[in-house]
């Protein structure tokens, strides 16, 4: 089997804000014509609610919502692409289908789950496992930078009322760990 294509610094910068950017297109789309796009999240349990397994990371509430998600997706996105032996777009994937899939099998019943928190959460996870699965100091340096300035993000897979989707964040957090314990080595 080939080696993987190993993606520079600017690679990793440029996809990872093409993926960022589709986010604010997405905002902006609804900017325009208002949160209908927000229906396409994920409802669990139902069969309307599979559509969000895709699409609930490119929708969010609110600017301030997408914005929170943001930064640490960027970051986490840049680190994920720039190392080739992380699989990036197969990770990514895999993060992205689990999480959902996820959601949508544990998710509170009426709530609508939308965000791309659960990809923080997976990402953030899959770098720290995989880092010291790595066996290299370029990994295991990226997921103790990745521990020291997301490992708190944590706390939000405990159960809690309210609005903020936990269920999407033990999700992506178990997708992400699953992730790394498929990677070789």
């Amino acid at each position: 089997m080939p080696a993987p294509r190993q993606f520079s610094v600017t690679q990793a910068v440029k996809l990872s804000l093409t993926v960022v950017g589709c986010l604010f297109l997405v905002m902006g789309v609804q900017g325009v014509f208002g949160p209908f796009l927000n229906r396409f999240g994920i409802l669990p349990r139902t069969a309307t609610g599979l559509v969000g397994i895709v699409l609930s990371p490119l929708l969010h509430a609110n600017l301030s919502h997408l914005l929170a998600n943001t930064l640490p997706l960027l970051v986490l996105l840049i680190l994920l692409w720039s190392n080739r032996e992380y699989h990036p777009a197969r990770t990514l994937a895999l993060i992205w289908a689990v999480s959902g899939a996820g959601t949508w099998l544990i998710g509170r019943g009426q709530s609508l789950h939308i965000g791309a928190s659960s990809i923080v959460f997976g990402l953030v996870a899959f770098l720290i496992l995989a880092g010291f699965k790595a066996r290299s100091w370029r990994s295991a340096l990226v997921a103790v930078l990745v521990f020291v300035l997301y490992g708190g993000v944590f706390y939000g897979v405990l159960p809690h009322a309210g609005p903020i989707s936990w269920e999407g964040h033990l999700c992506g957090a178990l997708a992400g760990v699953w992730a790394a314990s498929r990677l070789p080595g």
